[in-house]
């Protein structure tokens, strides 16, 4: 059971993380840092996965807050800088 702080440490690079529930039911960490984004035109391929406020995963772009359509968090398995060494042990 997650205690009431969203906030933690990765296990593996010792960053600072948050914990979201997406609307399937899972935790993923996400970097605490706030963003914001707006999905691509069709036919086009997003840059990142973002998990909004609520827990949707998207695919979008981060834009400046002048052109966005929302604000989310980006996961930390696309950030973390020991993502690859630790990815078969996931």
């Amino acid at each position: 059971m997650r205690s009431s702080n969203p906030f933690g440490t990765c296990a593996y690079c010792g960053s600072r993380i948050m914990w979201l529930r997406t609307k399937a039911g899972k935790n993923m960490p996400v970097d605490p840092e706030m963003i914001s984004y707006r999905r691509p035109e069709a036919g086009k391929k997003a840059a990142e996965k973002i998990v909004t406020q609520a827990g949707e995963v998207i695919c979008a772009d981060r834009v400046d807050n002048a052109l966005a359509e929302g604000v989310g968090y980006i996961s930390h398995f696309a950030t973390c800088i020991k993502a690859e060494k630790n990815k078969k042990r996931r």
